[in-house]
């Protein structure tokens, strides 16, 4: 009987209890400040997608018209594996790409993929640059702290 009624008196406060309620506020979210003077965006793009390359490219610019960053922004887009048609003459991407270029963005091709792949430098984009190993710059952005982002 006693059982019954310690599980009966613990029902009853449970009753009684306020319930925990969300927290309210009227402050309006409107994300992340901006407190630093400057940061640093890695972009990776490893696919062939025309879908995926212009969500990239696309996201890449939001990011540099976003008030929050504006003018604070360091960008560099590194391509390699598939991602390297991105800066193949072939495909319709160089007015976007110089446009980007033109508002400081960095624009890396892997030289593995085009040593690998057997790529003619000459099908590629003559203002875009060339780093050793997309990975390896990955790595060594992620470790300067720059944040890396692949849509």
């Amino acid at each position: 009987m006693k059982k019954y009624t310690l599980i009966l008196a613990a029902f009853a406060l449970l009753l009684l209890a306020k319930p925990a309620s969300a927290q309210t506020s009227d402050a309006v979210f409107t994300g992340a400040k901006s407190t630093l003077k400057s940061y640093n965006a890695l972009y990776i793009l490893n696919s062939n997608d025309d879908k995926k390359i212009k969500a990239t490219l696309r996201n890449l610019d939001n990011a540099l018209e976003d008030p929050r960053l504006k003018g604070k922004l360091h960008v560099e887009l590194i391509a390699f594996g598939d991602g390297v048609s991105v800066f193949m003459k072939s495909n319709a991407y160089e007015e976007t790409l110089k446009k980007l270029q033109e508002k400081g963005v960095i624009l890396a091709q892997c030289s593995n993929t085009v040593r690998e792949r057997k790529i003619d430098k000459n099908d590629l984009f003559n203002f875009i640059s060339y780093v050793p190993s997309g990975n390896g710059e990955i790595i060594l952005r992620e470790y300067e702290g720059w944040a890396t982002v692949h849509p």
